[in-house]
């Protein structure tokens, strides 16, 4: 073979190997992308879509700063049934009003459990919106015009709202749960990434690490959980969520109650007002004005 073929043979080899090696490299370079990508999104897999309000369903979130209480409005969009969910008392009239301006009969104001850090506003919605029957769990203690046990339920129009007790924050700790809508108000129990505290109020770390677990956390992983206070701004969590990030109720319960034990939090600054006007619906307290 003279020598100009042996070039035109070498150039010609060393092309189709450099085409190969590129080749292989694209190969190597998609299959490493799609692992990338396949790892980064194994916990999305675990992500269903939300499950979206129902067209005659209303849901209004509101907030009472000094306290960083959530309350919700739920309404019947056809029989105008409303229920308010952990009303604040320095809120009432604004609450009121909005109830009264979206043309709304409230038929129940509802507290998750006996607050310790500021007084509920369902005894003086009581007064601003007559016919209005407040509700608290039994085990509570407080006054109320109705009482719950786990697996009563609470109807609005054709709404319901089913019921789990979830002590561990208090003895009278209740999730509210929408089945259809897909949403859960945990109160203190279960928090955006945290939980309520157990250091007093015949708090139980064991009891709301068990109950979290095991009611709220066997709901459906894209239920919508709604808190009664976030402090950071956050206005919902889901389930899923809570379950992979939350990062008290992630560890195991030994780990769980010894963080509870070791908290060493400042007692709530109106606990000694709170409560005394909880057990009595709030109402001792409505201002005179």
């Amino acid at each position: 073979m003279n020598s100009v073929a042996f070039s035109l043979l070498s150039s010609l080899r060393r092309s189709v190997l450099l085409q190969v090696k590129r080749s292989d490299i694209r190969k190597i370079s998609c299959l490493a992308a799609q692992q990338r990508f396949s790892h980064s999104n194994s916990n999305n897999m675990d992500m269903l879509p939300r499950i979206s309000f129902t067209t005659d369903f209303f849901f209004r979130q509101l907030f009472d700063l000094e306290s960083s209480t959530y309350t919700y409005l739920l309404a019947d969009l056809n029989t105008h049934e409303a229920v308010i969910i952990d009303p604040v008392l320095e809120q009432a009239k604004r609450d009121a009003q909005l109830v009264k301006e979206l043309g709304l009969k409230l038929k129940y104001a509802m507290n998750t459990h006996m607050h310790a850090d500021h007084i509920t506003g369902t005894g003086w919605l009581k007064q601003l919106l007559p016919g209005c029957i407040s509700v608290i769990s039994t085990a509570s203690g407080a006054k109320a015009d109705k009482h719950l046990s786990e697996g009563d339920s609470v109807v609005f129009g054709r709404h319901k709202i089913d019921t789990l007790a979830t002590p561990g924050h208090t003895n009278g700790c209740m999730t509210y749960v929408i089945h259809e809508q897909g949403c859960v108000f945990t109160g203190d129990t279960l928090l955006i990434r945290g939980c309520g505290r157990t250091d007093f109020q015949e708090g139980n770390s064991r009891s709301l690490y068990e109950n979290v677990h095991n009611k709220i956390f066997t709901l459906g992983r894209n239920y919508r959980i709604y808190p009664a206070h976030d402090y950071k701004g956050q206005l919902e969590s889901t389930v899923w969520e809570e379950k992979n990030y939350n990062p008290r109720l992630t560890k195991s319960l030994e780990e769980f109650v010894e963080l509870m034990d070791n908290l060493n939090l400042p007692y709530p600054k109106k606990i000694d007002q709170s409560l005394p006007a909880n057990r009595e619906c709030g109402i001792h307290d409505i201002p005179q004005n």
